[in-house]
Order: C-alpha cells, then structure tokens, then sequence
C-alpha cells in the first residue's frame, strides 16, 4: 500500500509542489521496496525536468582558513584546532591555473570559495580579474563563493562575466543556532535573495548528517524552493578532527540517498548537485546518486579536504551510461 502512495506522491510532484507532510512520508520510506520506489520516482522525475546528461563542477579554495565564524562543521574557523593549510588569497593566476585543471578534468563550472564572512576589497579585485579570464582562457562558466555580499559588489561581479553566485544555508532555520551562534540563518537568507534580484543563477544548499532530524532535513528544503534557488547542492558532513562535530557518526549510504531522493521531490526542476562528503558517506553506493534525483556532481577536490580522482567520476559515468554536460547553466 504504502509504495502505491510513494508512486503517487512522485507523479503528483512533476505537476505541484509537494507540502512537507507529504515530503515526510516520502523520508518514511523504509528499507526494500519502498526505498527502491522512491529512488525510481526520484530518477522519473531527474530524466524529465533535467535530463539525462550530468553537469561537472569544480572549486578553488581561494582563501583558506582564519575564519572569525564558530560553524560547528568547519575546519576552517580560527575557533577551532584543525590541521588544515592556512593561506591568505591566492590571485587571479593562481585562481585561472585551478581552472584550467577542473576544466581539462571535466568541469564545465568552476567556483571560487573564500574563507571568512566577507571579502576584502583587494580581494574582490583579483576575483574580478580573474573571472572574465575564467571564460575567455578555459571555457567554463564562473561562480563565486564569497560570503555575505551586498547589491553593488555583485552588480560588479555579474558585470565582470559572473554566472552563478554560491551561498548555502547551511541548514534549517530551527536547527541553525545549534551550528553557528556567529551569523544569523537570516542573514544568509538575504544574500542569497539578493543575488536572486540581481539575476544571477544561485547556487544554494547545505550540509546533512550534523544531527538535524529528517523534519528540518525538509524544512530547509522547503525554504531553498521558497527562495526559487536554481542549484541545490547537497553536501554530507565529514567530520573533521578538531571541530566541535569530529565525533558524529557518518550517515548511511541509504540516508543519503534518501536526502538526495527528497531534494528531487521538493524541486523538481531544479539543479541537484551532490557534492562534499560522497567518498565518506555513500562508501561504494556513489553511482546510485542519479538514479536518486541528483543531476550533477562536484569532482576534484572540495575545501579542505581530498575528492575522489576525477578520472574515477568519468568512468563512473561511462559505466552508467550517463552523458557529460557541455554547461551547467544555459547561456545568458
């Protein structure tokens, strides 16, 4: 009875969206059956708004290390003793010699990601410089990470050849303060609203697997198709050694592919980009994400730690028979 419901809640998502008491009954799903037919809903629903084909992204931890903010998950804060590489901001050559490497990997868009909550002015220079070279020398299209930002300073970048502007929420509003008491959820919210009214293409997510229950799993879901955000990138905690979430247990395989599976649901025709924390998490069931809704991938490496040999994604790829995306975004 129950995958008879499961089947029907999919079929009505392609047409409407879905509440939150239904997206929970989706998460109910248990093992077996009911799993596999919220994962064959999942991929009914990539194939139809997406497509078959699989978009490739690619970052540049540009700045890294000495953040100011207290997130519970993050190597990268000065609160916190963590072995990573601290270094100021690398340049737009630096930034472009990255891009060339994601670019020859497979990548068609690439991102460039500070550490801190805003960027320096000199800092924001050289992104500037380096993101009209982004697509002129390698051919992708530029994103950038950059924290909370106002209108004018993403006006200049937009200006600059800027496609897409990155800003996660990290995760849901009610869960927030139990992972970072240094910014407020809202105030993330409104970066992410502002560069929806500046017309980029954002990019916005979280982090699963910090301890939040499959409640906030959703209600943060529901508030990024509330903000119409255009890229959904789904990251799965791993912890790190000397963050305040080292010991938290990694969730199953089967959990991610049920958050991934959700995503697809909640919206539909969005972009579901799996992405930091997959090695960890999903183990060997990493090919599986597709058939779950998810229509892209990050390769390479991610922040501060290691990503799985590109070249291991591609095969991945041509095993399942899934076609490589020329471009993540469609042309301005």
């Amino acid at each position: 009875m129950f995958i008879r419901k499961i089947r029907k809640l999919s079929e009505e998502a392609a047409l409407r969206p879905i509440s939150a008491v239904h997206a929970l009954a989706l998460a109910n799903a248990r093992d077996g059956e009911e799993f596999w037919a919220l994962l064959d809903g999942a991929d009914r629903l990539r194939v139809k708004f997406r497509g078959a084909a699989v978009s490739l992204c690619s970052i540049v931890n540009a700045k890294s290390g000495r953040c100011g903010e207290d997130c519970a998950f993050c190597a990268q804060s000065a609160r916190f003793h963590t072995d990573i590489e601290k270094y100021g901001f690398v340049g737009a050559q630096k930034i472009l010699d990255a891009a060339s490497r994601a670019a020859a990997a497979g990548a068609r868009e690439f991102s460039i990601v500070v550490s801190g909550r805003r960027i320096r002015d000199a800092e924001l220079d050289e992104a500037l410089e380096a993101i009209p070279r982004i697509a002129t020398q390698t051919g992708m299209s530029a994103c950038a990470s950059l924290g909370v930002i106002g209108e004018r300073d993403l006006g200049r970048l937009k200006d600059a050849g800027l496609r897409m502007f990155h800003h996660n929420l990290e995760t849901a509003a009610s869960f927030y303060p139990k992972i970072c008491t240094t910014r407020t959820y809202e105030s993330n919210r409104e970066t992410v609203a502002v560069a929806k009214r500046c017309g980029l293409f954002v990019c916005s997510g979280g982090i699963f697997g910090m301890g939040e229950t499959w409640e906030q799993r959703i209600e943060l879901l529901m508030d990024l198709r509330d903000l119409d955000v255009d890229s959904v990138p789904i990251n799965f905690l791993n912890p790190i050694p000397g963050t305040p979430l080292a010991e938290k247990k990694s969730l199953t395989p089967r959990e991610c592919l049920k958050i991934i599976a959700l995503a697809r649901h909640i919206l539909p025709a969005k972009q579901i980009v799996v992405c930091g924390g997959r090695e960890v998490n999903l183990r060997d069931m990493q090919s599986l994400i597709f058939h779950a809704g998810a229509s892209a991938m990050m390769i390479g490496d991610y922040l501060t730690t290691k990503g799985r040999d590109p070249r291991a994604d591609r095969r991945m790829l041509e095993d399942l028979g899934l076609p490589v995306k020329e471009n993540l975004m469609p042309a301005p």
